[in-house]
């Protein structure tokens, strides 16, 4: 059975987001709210709680994860930036936005993309997923709430819990979020490649 936490979306209770980074750091799985729509997150080294995420999203080994960090330092551990990247970076992020990268030798190879060694990496602007982030001092890696029989991403807690409360651990309440996917944008050629359109505006990127 699930938790649930009811997490106020601006100022997130200092309680609530300890036990909320507890769960993570004991192998849990969670449902909780960013700057698009709801997603499932767990640790990055956690395989048995990335088997979970993969089983309730019904996807293979091939759907990649997302990894979510803090801000711009800690996105550069995992991934490798170049001055015109960064420059894009530090113009869009935090935001609605997942970017595809070169992975540096601090990500696991079963989480990049096998041909090409890339990663998808991003940096919301919600403050109860920056508060989760900055408590745990590392990524967690992620997946967008969309279910197998869903055509949109999952946007409200008490309905997450409805129907996922004996697969995650925790249900993470902070309101309604956008039932949009992020923008994903690859940056490892010249020009910025739009991969999918979702909830961040592409006119930065001349897209």
């Amino acid at each position: 059975m699930a938790q649930y936490f009811v997490v106020h979306p601006e100022n997130p209770q200092a309680r609530l987001i300890s036990q909320s980074v507890e769960i993570l750091r004991n192998g849990g799985v969670i449902a909780y709210p960013t700057d698009s729509s709801y997603a499932l997150g767990c640790m990055l080294g956690n395989k048995e709680a990335q088997d979970r995420i993969r089983s309730i999203r019904g996807v293979d080994e091939d759907h990649l994860f997302t990894l979510v960090c803090r801000n711009l330092s800690e996105l550069a551990v995992y991934a490798q930036v170049d001055n015109s990247q960064f420059r894009l970076l530090k113009a869009n992020t935090p935001g609605q936005y997942t970017f595809i990268l070169k992975a540096t030798r601090e990500v696991p190879r079963r989480l990049q993309h096998p041909k090409r060694s890339t990663l998808g990496l991003r940096v919301p602007e919600h403050a109860v997923t920056q508060a989760i982030l900055e408590q745990l001092d590392q990524p967690i890696l992620s997946m967008t709430l969309l279910l197998p029989e869903d055509d949109e991403p999952m946007n409200a807690a008490w309905e997450i819990r409805d129907r996922l409360e004996h697969q995650v651990d925790l249900v993470i309440d902070a309101g309604a979020c956008v039932a949009t996917p992020t923008t994903v944008i690859d940056l490892t050629g010249e020009t910025p490649q739009l991969i999918r359109a979702g909830a961040g505006d592409t006119a930065p990127f001349g897209l």
